[in-house]
């Protein structure tokens, strides 16, 4: 694959854009298409801020990744880290002018494809982003929510475009929870590699940190519930069950196996973003 697309991750940019489009999809159902202008744009934003902030992470941990991550760009010397860190302060101001950009001309045109809760959301997300590879990520289980938050807000931009942030709200809160699940399994994973941080797992143990994970799982299992207790969702919804199972099996896994603990909580986002879809069905 191309240098700056690795260094950029193509396939995190095309996961945020689908998350995106769930969450219009879940606010707006077959009006979707209505809404396209706005939908268009938030793909954009989102592709071109994630290409950012993997940039900016790749030139912060440019030391670790020569033993963590040497097939990566900067540390094989396939981009300089001035580049990188050029690259990914462009594409995270980039994405900020082009919501505000999208403010005024919507405002101008007078036609609401682009609302003041969409840039807000666009701005908050770039402090986050930023805050993160700055000094959060080094924090340990402040980082892993920051990263679960932006994780939810993608949900967030997508109902926002579509008018109705709050039909996604069940959706992002879910996506948060298990999301530090999953960071935090991910640690756990990762703790003889983590140079220069202080990590959950280093701060409490393994053991202590795994229930945490666990905690996070069950969780979002018992979040997953709301939507049908509002009766805001068919009853295609209930694959929602299968994606809870996952998240009980990594809840009780992670204490033995991380890896495989957040390679569950993985199969099972994908299962909830489905159950959310056709539950909008």
């Amino acid at each position: 694959m191309n240098k700056y697309l690795r260094l950029f991750r193509f396939g995190n940019g095309v996961m945020g854009i689908v998350g995106v489009v769930v969450g219009a999809f879940i606010a707006s159902g077959f009006d979707i298409a209505d809404h396209w202008p706005g939908i268009m744009i938030s793909c954009l934003i989102v592709f071109i801020f994630m290409a950012g902030g993997n940039a900016i992470n790749d030139y912060i941990d440019r030391e670790i990744d020569i033993t963590a991550h040497p097939e990566r760009p900067v540390p094989s010397g396939e981009i300089s880290s001035g580049t990188a860190r050029s690259l990914g302060v462009l594409m995270i101001l980039s994405a900020i002018i082009i919501g505000i950009l999208a403010l005024i001309v919507s405002e101008l045109l007078g036609f609401r494809f682009w609302g003041p809760a969409s840039a807000v959301i666009v701005v908050l997300a770039a402090v986050l982003m930023m805050s993160y590879e700055a000094f959060l990520k080094q924090r340990g289980l402040i980082g892993n929510v920051t990263i679960a938050v932006l994780t939810g807000m993608l949900f967030l931009l997508g109902g926002a475009v579509c008018g109705d942030t709050m039909a996604v709200v069940p959706m992002a809160f879910m996506a948060m929870l298990v999301n530090v699940g999953r960071e935090i399994s991910k640690d756990i994973e990762d703790e003889d590699s983590d140079e220069g941080r202080r990590t959950l797992p280093m701060a409490i143990g393994k053991k202590n940190a795994a229930a945490v994970s666990a905690g996070s799982f069950l969780a979002g299992v018992a979040l997953s519930v709301w939507p049908l207790l509002a009766g805001s969702l068919n009853d295609f919804y209930m694959l929602v069950f299968a994606a809870d199972a996952m998240f009980i099996y990594a809840a009780i896994i992670v204490f033995r196996s991380a890896h495989k603990a957040q390679k569950a909580a993985k199969v099972a986002m994908a299962l909830a973003l489905a159950a959310f879809v056709i539950g909008v069905i």
